[in-house]
C-alpha cells in the first residue's frame, strides 16, 4: 500500500501556527517586519537569478494551451468566488469571503506546478513557462482585482502606492535578479535547494507574526470549528471545480494528454508565497491577517496532497 504523501512544508506551517499560538512573545524580540520585508525583495531577487527568459520565448508558440492556464487562474477563480459572495454575505462573512477573493485573485506557484507536471510525464517547458509568467501576470492583476472590493471595506484604496510598494520589493529585485543572471545565474540553480530553504524560512516568519497578531485581537474566537469545516469543504469544491472544467476545456481543444496535465495542474495552483508577501502590501496593517492567509494556507496544503495523489495515481497507470 502506497504510503500518503505528507509535504514537510504543510507541516511547517502548521508547526508555526501552534507556536504563534504558544510562543506569542517571540515576536516582539526580533524585527520580524524589517526582515521579512529584505527576505521577500531576495526571495524574488533570487528568482529572477533563476528565471529563463529563453524557456519563456521559445514557449510562446503553444499560446492556446497558456491563455487556458491564466484565463484559469486570473478569471475563473476570481468569477467562481464572485458567484458565490450572495452566499456569503447570507451567512454575514463577508470578512471570509474576502479571503477567498484574495485566494482566488492570486498567481499559480512556480517550483511545486513544474515539479509536478514532470512527475505526472506532462510538457515541462509549458509548465514552467506558465509558472514563470504567472507570477508575473499576478503583480499587475491581483492588486487590480483586488482594488474592485477593498475599496468598499471603508476609506480609498490607493492602487498608486500599493503599484509603487510591489515594484520595490518585487518587480525591482526581479529585474536586478536578470540583469545579474549572467554572472551569478549558475550559482543560483546549483544551490536551488538551498535558496528554496530560505524562502519558505522567509513566509513562515511573516505568516508566524500574522497568526500571532490575529491571536492577540481574538481575531479566530468568531470561528467555530464546523465553519473551519465549511471553509474546507468550500475549498475542496473550488479545486474540483476549476480542475474538472480546465480539463473538460483542454479535451474539447484537442490538447495533448501532456498539455492537459499542465492545464489541470497550473491551471489549479495558487501561490503561498505571492498570498504572504501581497497580503502586507494589499492589505491595511490594522487587518486580521491571519484569518485573511486562512483559506489560502488550507488550500496550499490541500493542493500539494489531492494533486500528489493524482501523481501517484497517473505513475500507477504508466
Amino acid at each position: 500500500m502506497k504510503k500518503i504523501p505528507i509535504d514537510s512544508f504543510v507541516l511547517a506551517i502548521v508547526l508555526v501556527v501552534i507556536l504563534a499560538f504558544v510562543f506569542p512573545h517571540i515576536a516582539s524580540w526580533l524585527p520580524i517586519d524589517s526582515i521579512a520585508s529584505y527576505g521577500v525583495s531576495l526571495i524574488f531577487f533570487f528568482y529572477g537569478l533563476k528565471l529563463s527568459l529563453e524557456k519563456i520565448v521559445s514557449g510562446l508558440s503553444n499560446w492556446k494551451l497558456h491563455l487556458l492556464v491564466q484565463s484559469s487562474t486570473f478569471l475563473l477563480f476570481p468569477i467562481l468566488i464572485i458567484l458565490a459572495k450572495p452566499m456569503f454575505s447570507l451567512l454575514h462573512a463577508d470578512l471570509m469571503w474576502l479571503s477567498f477573493f484574495f485566494l482566488a485573485a492570486l498567481p499559480s506557484t512556480v517550483s511545486s506546478s513544474v515539479v509536478m507536471v514532470s512527475m505526472a510525464k506532462g510538457n515541462i517547458p509549458a509548465a514552467i513557462f506558465n509558472a514563470s509568467i504567472s507570477g508575473l501576470i499576478g503583480v499587475v492583476l491581483t492588486p487590480l482585482w483586488m482594488s474592485l472590493f477593498l475599496k468598499q471595506q471603508g476609506g480609498e484604496y490607493d492602487l498608486s502606492s500599493v503599484y509603487f510598494k510591489l515594484l520595490v520589493e518585487i518587480l525591482l529585485p526581479i529585474c536586478l535578479g536578470l540583469i545579474l543572471q549572467r554572472f551569478w545565474g549558475r550559482y543560483a540553480q546549483k544551490y536551488a535547494k538551498q535558496l528554496s530553504l530560505f524562502d519558505k524560512a522567509i513566509i513562515l516568519l511573516i505568516i508566524y507574526k500574522s497568526f500571532v497578531v490575529s491571536f492577540q485581537e481574538k481575531v479566530f474566537e468568531s470561528v467555530s470549528v464546523m465553519q473551519l469545516v465549511v471553509v474546507f469543504v468550500l475549498i475542496l469544491c473550488l479545486f474540483y471545480t476549476v480542475f474538472y472544467f480546465v480539463g473538460f476545456i483542454a479535451k474539447r481543444l484537442k490538447f495533448t494528454d501532456e498539455d492537459i496535465i499542465v492545464a489541470q495542474y497550473c491551471g489549479t495552483k495558487k501561490s503561498l508565497v505571492h498570498g504572504t508577501v501581497f497580503s502586507k502590501v494589499l492589505f491595511p496593517a490594522s487587518s486580521p491577517h491571519g484569518l485573511i492567509l486562512l483559506p489560502l494556507m488550507i488550500f496550499h496544503a490541500m493542493q500539494i496532497f489531492v494533486i500528489s495523489l493524482m501523481v501517484a495515481k497517473k505513475g500507477k497507470e504508466n
